[in-house]
């Protein structure tokens, strides 16, 4: 009996005449565009930098020698050590991909690579930054969007250098003669300094010379050159009692204030400088009117862009704290503040800290300050601005009428975060009359005449505005404040704590301006030797301090 042939012949029985079948070709080209976008992520993570003003298309079609090399160790390889190299490799690529991306993150706003060791705090303070701008549902899904992001990223690399293996082992004669070419051209334009462009070498090394400043960096963060309690312990106004301390301030209330992202940029720059000078300028007379006189500086801070609480502690614990061990450290230990050396000469110590919506028990423990006021202790009754949780207007009167004004039989020495001037800096507070504060009620209008954070954020250019705005705004609040209730009594001590995120160029100085403003002219006559600039608007040339030696100098001149 013949065969039947015709319709019912199955498809795979007929001869093709070596004419591709239309499925193998969308496979072939399929195979091909995944092996092409496994190449160019395995380049991505080998060449991207960890910087935005580093990245450019040149900086991503040089040669890496790290591809070249493992390259040629697979081609090598038995089938299953190929796969255990490739799942290594893209692990330790992956990974590399993730921390570029940290990095460019905290380059971008704290003008420092990521650090793996000490710089987790820093994502809690984000994390509560992003909640009070579009809820913590939200806060928390773009959380864990951005932790999904990460573990993708990683396993996809993982993926491609394993397609990349394959694809090479199968093709071994080809892919030999490819990187022996390409190996021949790192070598040749290594030795000559071939450029693709300027600063960027054809002949690339990046993600070794990354993996190894960060490997270097986490050894400097495992070892101390002293152990942090040695270095608390050395203070020579550990032992000093009371009695020899501040005496230069006796009777006289202190306060002092951080302003939030106070930084030199708001005097230098063109955008920026114009009207925060003249606001100084202009409170500089206002106060000389009514026999208040100043002297402002530098100090170069221990952070910038963010972690307002490690400058904080710099400036009370004359200690350089500039990561969160060394905090955490701080916290645990005895070392003597500011603050605590006004209590120990007879003040009463208050912490005003509006922005502390959470309980603080470490924080309380350290400095033990008498009255200590947080978001939910000040009776506010107003609206929030963005980020701020109240108007540094309200944070300044509840303080003169709880602390100050009922100081007769005890002086005050006071601690106190202003907020205002805290990024998103829009929607932002105005002045109202000191006797119409009250409870905050006052202030209800004032967010809703306000753009939308979400809205300034989308113009680089009403970022700028806003920053310039806000910061202006708690300017004039502390003049303001001054005016009004600025005795022979009172003693006002303001800085910044940090440059702001941002608005500040890379690179910039960490500098931020101090000023200490009193009425009573024998206080301001004893840091004459300070060389500072008369008024609140320090000159260009001024004196510029590391912030950790503020404690001592302060000591020392008011302590007899």
């Amino acid at each position: 009996m013949l065969a039947r042939t015709g319709p019912s012949t199955p498809a795979a029985a007929l001869p093709d005449f070596g004419l591709p079948r239309p499925g193998l070709r969308r496979h072939v080209v399929a195979g091909r565009v995944l092996t092409t976008l496994a190449a160019l992520l395995v380049l991505f993570a080998l060449l991207a930098p960890d910087d935005l003003n580093s990245f450019s298309a040149e900086a991503l079609v040089r040669v890496p020698v790290e591809g070249l090399i493992v390259a040629a160790f697979v081609l090598v390889l038995p089938p299953r050590a190929r796969r255990v190299v490739a799942v290594l490799v893209g692990l330790f690529l992956g990974l590399l991909t993730v921390l570029k991306a940290l990095d460019t993150g905290f380059y971008a706003t704290l003008e420092k690579p990521f650090d793996p060791i000490y710089d987790w705090s820093f994502f809690q303070a984000g994390l509560e930054f992003l909640a009070g701008q579009i809820g913590d549902a939200a806060a928390y899904a773009v959380l864990a969007g951005a932790a999904l992001l990460a573990v993708a990223v990683v396993v996809c690399t993982v993926l491609a250098m394993l397609r990349l293996t394959r694809v090479a082992a199968g093709r071994r004669t080809s892919s030999t003669r490819v990187v022996a070419v390409l190996g021949v051209v790192w070598i040749v334009c290594s030795l000559f300094g071939v450029e693709i462009a300027p600063g960027q070498p054809l002949a690339a090394q990046n993600a070794v010379a990354l993996a190894y400043g960060d490997l270097r960096q986490v050894s400097a963060d495992l070892r101390e050159q002293r152990p942090f309690g040695e270095v608390a312990a050395d203070d020579s106004f550990r032992a000093t009692p009371g009695s020899q301390l501040l005496n230069g301030l006796r009777g006289k209330n202190v306060v002092l204030t951080f302003v939030e992202s106070y930084g030199r940029v708001a005097l230098d720059d063109p955008d920026f400088g114009p009207k925060i000078g003249a606001t100084l300028d202009a409170g500089t007379a206002q106060l000389k009117a009514a026999g208040i006189g100043a002297k402002s500086a530098f100090l170069s801070s221990s952070t910038f862009g963010g972690g307002s609480w490690l400058a904080h502690s710099t400036v009370q614990s004359g200690m350089w704290i500039d990561n969160q061990q060394r905090y955490n450290d701080l916290l645990a230990s005895d070392r003597l503040t500011l603050g605590g050396a006004f209590q120990r000469a007879g003040w009463k110590t208050v912490w005003d800290v509006p922005a502390h919506t959470k309980d603080w028990p470490e924080g309380q423990k350290f400095y033990h300050p008498d009255a200590y006021y947080d978001a939910h202790h000040v009776g506010y009754q107003g609206p929030g601005y963005a980020y701020a949780t109240m108007p540094d207007q309200f944070t300044l009167s509840v303080l003169q009428r709880t602390e100050l004004a009922k100081s007769t039989q005890k002086p005050v020495m006071a601690e106190v975060d202003l907020v205002s001037s805290h990024a998103p800096w829009s929607p932002r507070p105005w002045l109202v009359d000191w006797n119409q504060v009250g409870d905050g009620s006052v202030f209800a209008p004032q967010p809703a005449a306000g753009e939308a954070p979400e809205s300034v954020w989308k113009d680089p250019a009403k970022i700028r505005a806003a920053y310039r705005d806000a910061t202006d705004y708690s300017l004039k609040t502390l003049i303001s404040f001054m005016q009004h209730y600025g005795d022979d009594n009172t003693v006002l001590v303001f800085l910044g704590d940090h440059q702001p995120p941002v608005v500040t160029p890379q690179g910039a100085v960490h500098d931020v301006p101090i000023t200490i403003v009193a009425k009573d002219p024998k206080v301001l006559d004893r840091i004459s030797g300070w060389g500072w600039t008369d008024g609140l608007h320090p000159a260009a040339g001024a004196p510029v301090w590391k912030m950790d030696s503020f404690r001592d100098r302060f000591l020392t001149a008011f302590a007899r």
